[in-house]
């Protein structure tokens, strides 16, 4: 199992925050009225204190002057408090919360939609590079990591989206506008509170990228486990044949408690914030209540302003959290969408057509001095040159590693020759678009691969403006209307997810009959009959013979009874062709033909 390479940090975090950033781009001016929504809110909030503290102010007044009057002997039946002041102040103060809360409900939807917009954009990118990565890239990525990809960390940058990015904003905004009222109510007050912050700092700077490796380490061991469970579940009957559930169970354990270390780590770390924060913000509380008291005995400061103080103080404590809080957790989503831009800046296949001559020589498919490799110091096909003329049948041939399926790999264009030129009636492979190229042919493989779905829409899958009739058509040419006909409903039955409600063969007749939907120029078979019974092999085998029925057709087979009629037999063995010819001609030569047929035939080693 090919294992992803293991990340310790995010290496690009303020390029990935740019590029993430830049999703949002079209959504500018929701965005702006968002912002200024949270800046309208903010302000009430932050002036409400303010206002309140007045009222404080004309209550303690009030207070102060009953009390001095009776000191001079007056009868004070009830203290001079100007409530309807203080009510004035409070109904001012209750609209101007009502205001506050009405703006942040239309900033939360908006930002709720920007942000299910913009990741929806970054899924749809996501998923159409999926669709355009080459064959090379899936064959050294394990699919439970780009599953987590695809979920895990998609659903970290929505929530950061939809809840953190406002949090930010408004943790932004307080912080400046309360440390300017703070100023504005008492300078000697601020500077008191402000000693703390250093304090802050150096915690964040500790902490946070401690918090950042583990929560990377995270992602990555669960994608590892991803992957084991996908795994688990797709070879579950190969697991229980042979015994195997308590190791596949402590394999699982062992990934489980990797994956448990590292998000504990880092929830560790993250949590570990908050009681921090706390004590410094009740050391604020301290300082600022012990000089503010001062301040008023002293008659230097309004009781009221002390007050407001130490709300500001409340207030101002809490952005500061907020932001230490939202580092751990930006961190982990820009480690998220670092992994998700990793997959998105991968090398494409080439869609642009090449300025490559064409040679018309009358074959449809010409193979010329074909050199291919997968590893740079490994060489597998090399000057490998093959005509085939229109109509024909070429059956391929060889022991495993000959490049038999390579050979139709570069034939589809998966993957790019390292030189020389392939030909489809006489115009090079990259002259073509892949739709183009590939429109004119179809493929049955050994691996039977249908969707959840009826069966129905399985055989139209080959063609989706297919009729009814060519449906049924394709089915009875294929031999799998007998079976569909005995199915529950047909048709319209129903396959599960892998088609394990019918058997292989049966599998096996539908793919062919999507093939023969398809109706394509070119005919592909590789190992279409290495899975199943003789009686069903015999089956496929007839309508494999319908199929290729002037077409041209390319067949790979390791039984060599499927291909003895075939009009051209090419033998492979590490990457060169070492014969050619029919059956019947190879089998006179008593070359290497002759030694695999009768190595399963005759038992001639």
């Amino acid at each position: 199992m090919t294992k992803p390479r293991r990340q310790r940090r995010a290496t690009h975090f303020w390029r990935t925050t740019w590029r993430l950033t830049k999703y949002m781009a079209p959504w500018k001016w929701p965005m702006a009225l968002a912002a200024f929504a949270i800046m309208v809110s903010m302000f009430l909030q932050i002036i409400a204190p303010s206002i309140l503290g007045d009222a404080t102010t004309v209550i303690y007044s009030g207070i102060k002057k009953g009390h001095h009057l009776r000191m001079l002997g007056h009868s004070v039946p009830t203290l001079p408090i100007d409530y309807t002041k203080v009510g004035h102040i409070l109904m001012i103060v209750a609209v101007m919360y009502a205001i506050a809360v009405l703006n942040s409900i239309i900033e939360q939807i908006i930002i709720n939609y920007v942000s299910q917009k913009a990741v929806y954009s970054l899924r749809r990118d996501f998923k159409r590079k999926l669709e355009y990565l080459p064959v090379s890239f899936y064959d050294t990525h394990d699919n439970g990591d780009i599953m987590s990809r695809a979920i895990n960390d998609m659903d970290d940058i929505s929530t950061m989206i939809q809840s953190n990015v406002t949090q930010f904003l408004i943790s932004i905004i307080m912080f400046v506008g309360v440390l300017f009222m703070m100023f504005k109510v008492s300078f000697t007050l601020t500077l008191v509170a402000l000693c703390t912050i250093p304090l802050s700092g150096i915690v964040v700077w500790i902490v946070v990228p401690k918090s950042q490796q583990y929560f990377i380490n995270q992602q990555y061991h669960l994608g590892l486990l991803n992957n084991q469970v996908e795994e688990n579940f797709a070879g579950h009957d190969v697991i229980k044949t042979f015994n195997r559930e308590d190791t596949v169970v402590n394999h699982f354990k062992k990934e489980n408690e990797r994956y448990y270390q590292s998000a504990w780590r880092a929830q560790f770390y993250s949590i570990f914030m908050f009681p921090i924060t706390i004590f410094i913000k009740n050391l604020d509380y301290v300082f600022v209540a012990i000089i503010g008291g001062i301040e008023v005995i002293n008659g230097s400061l309004p009781i009221g302003n002390v007050q407001a103080f130490l709300q500001y103080t409340n207030m101002f404590s809490e952005p500061i959290t907020q932001l230490a809080n939202l580092t751990s957790t930006i961190q982990y989503t820009i480690a998220s969408a670092e992994r998700i831009f990793q997959i998105l800046d991968e090398p494409e296949m080439s869609t642009k057509q090449r300025d490559i001559p064409d040679d018309k020589t009358g074959d449809v498919v010409d193979f010329q001095h074909v050199n291919f490799r997968y590893l740079p110091d490994r060489p597998l096909i090399h000057n490998f040159n093959l005509a085939v003329k229109p109509g024909s049948t070429i059956a391929i041939v060889g022991p495993t590693g000959a490049g038999k399926s390579t050979m139709i790999n570069l034939l589809e264009h998966f993957y790019d020759v390292d030189s020389g030129h392939i030909r489809i009636n006489g115009v090079d492979t990259r002259n073509m678009t892949r739709p183009q190229l590939r429109k004119n042919m179809a493929m049955v493989l050994q691996a039977t691969w249908l969707f959840k779905g009826t069966v129905f829409d399985n055989i139209k899958y080959g063609n989706l403006h297919a009729t009814k009739q060519d449906v049924y058509k394709a089915a009875k040419l294929s031999h799998a209307d007998d079976f569909i006909s005995r199915l529950p409903d047909g048709y319209q039955t129903e396959l599960n997810e892998n088609a394990t409600n019918i058997s292989q063969g049966q599998r096996q007749l539908l793919t062919i009959a999507r093939a023969f939907i398809a109706n394509p120029k070119i005919m592909i078979l590789d190992e279409a009959t290495s899975s199943v019974d003789t009686k069903t092999e015999s089956m496929i085998q007839e309508a494999m013979e319908r199929l290729v029925q002037n077409r041209t057709s390319f067949v790979i087979a390791h039984r060599l009874s499927t291909i003895q009629n075939a009009d051209d037999i090419i033998v492979m063995n590490h990457g060169h062709i070492v014969e050619t010819g029919t059956h019947n001609e190879l089998l006179k030569k008593h070359g290497f033909y002759y030694r695999l047929y009768n190595s399963q035939f005759a038992g001639v080693h």
